[in-house]
């Protein structure tokens, strides 16, 4: 039976390009814009509070933040930290969120504080400010620094490490650049690829950074040495070196064995043909770097992935608006939406499975976001899979065994 039509969780009056979940609260953050064309289109980074209500994950807007000409385009999130990519910089805010006030009684005159009046913005939000009776959101801005420096300078990349202590962004101008949080000091600059950085992965012990580029390779690096290559397609014939180029990279946990490490990366096209040629996933050793498993994933050109938190499920976005969920292990299609979006899906995310992740679950095995350029953030659930416990499964071997032998002994009298 195919999947529902996906619900839709929230739009925003502008069109969004990342969006991404907090591990300990119930909380997505997603963010877009115009950008610095007079359209009079809004820039922001909208803050939603997630909740189950009537056995529904739904959204509400608890605060917009203007963040004036500058769209953003990628998002990275560590804590109450958010590193957005913004034309040629990257813009480090950090939020806090604080229960309501109870409000004040008023007097017999009819007086009294009844709260300061917020204008309401586009979306039934409020213009820099939280809504009447939410938790208020409270966005400080650290600092800003420059991260791509190409004549079309703008930044495509960004990524935290697992502990937070370090940022890898990366853009047109081809340059890895890594910087220690929370100082921002640049601690290493080299060009990783001769043309656009599409997507970086940081390994979990900060030793290892893997970049895709738009020069048909993947790269990882130790600093700034090359360690390997990437070969997807060395044990397929008939593909030539540039018919495809890397789109993502991400790295997962392998579900139910500790500290291991899987790459996971995503090959497109690089011409577009009248009868288009399949896109491909490939997971990968997360030590040894060697190809495991390669699958086609559709004809539709992927435009972003994403890792649940186990490493089960990898999520996928396309351009032509599509969603699907594959089986991280044999990566088979388990899931998918055909346009579930207009136009281009340009960020997915999963639900953490932190233990509020879980009670926004409602019961599904799984739930994946996605955003898009239509200005839509719609809601991917994954229900539960079916399975037969162990005990009942070798019950019914045991039974079968013992059926096997009695019709051998009614067939062949004398068998035992």
């Amino acid at each position: 039976m195919a999947p529902r039509r996906p619900a839709e969780l929230y739009r925003a009056p502008f069109p969004l390009y990342t969006v991404r979940l907090h591990p300990r609260r119930p909380l997505a953050i997603t963010a877009g814009g115009g950008g610095a064309a007079k359209t009079g289109i809004r820039n922001g980074v909208h803050f939603l509070q997630l909740e189950q209500i009537g056995g529904q994950l739904s959204a509400s807007l608890l605060h917009c933040h203007d963040t004036e000409t500058r769209a953003t385009m990628t998002m990275a999130l560590a804590g109450d930290v958010i590193a957005a990519g913004q034309d040629n910089s990257c813009h480090i805010l950090r939020f806090s969120l604080q229960e309501p006030e109870a409000p004040a009684t008023a007097g017999k005159d009819g007086s009294g504080d009844k709260g300061a009046r917020r204008r309401r913005g586009p979306g039934g939000g409020t213009q820099g400010s939280t809504q009447s009776g939410a938790r208020e959101v409270r966005v400080e801005s650290l600092q800003r620094v420059r991260t791509d420096f190409s004549p079309d300078a703008l930044q495509k990349a960004v990524r935290f490490s697992a502990d937070g202590a370090l940022l890898a962004t990366g853009g047109a101008d081809g340059f890895l650049r890594l910087w220690e949080f929370p100082s921002m000091k640049k601690t290493l600059e080299f060009r990783a690829h001769d043309g656009e950085i599409e997507d970086i992965a940081l390994g979990p012990d900060n030793k290892q950074v893997v970049t895709a580029g738009r020069d048909f390779q993947c790269c990882v690096w130790q600093q700034d040495q090359l360690v390997t290559g990437l070969r997807w397609h060395e044990n397929l014939p008939g593909i030539p070196d540039k018919a495809y180029r890397y789109q993502a990279c991400r790295f997962g946990a392998v579900e139910g064995s500790a500290g291991a490490l899987r790459l996971y990366t995503v090959q497109v096209p690089h011409k577009r043909e009248r009868r288009p040629p399949p896109c491909y996933l490939t997971k990968w050793d997360g030590k040894s770097f060697l190809p495991l498993l390669t699958r086609p994933c559709g004809s539709e050109v992927v435009s972003c992935l994403s890792i649940s938190d186990s490493g089960t499920f990898l999520g996928l976005g396309t351009v032509t608006g599509s969603v699907a969920i594959h089986i991280a292990f044999s990566l088979q299609r388990l899931y998918y939406v055909k346009e579930a979006h207009g136009i281009v899906v340009t960020d997915v995310a999963f639900v953490p499975e932190s233990r509020p992740g879980r009670e926004l679950l409602g019961g599904h095995e799984a739930a994946l976001l996605s955003v898009a350029v239509d200005s839509r953030c719609k809601l991917h659930l994954l229900p539960t899979r079916r399975s037969l416990p162990v005990w009942l499964l070798l019950l019914l071997c045991a039974g079968l065994i013992v059926a096997t032998i009695l019709l051998l002994q009614l067939a062949f009298p004398g068998f035992l």
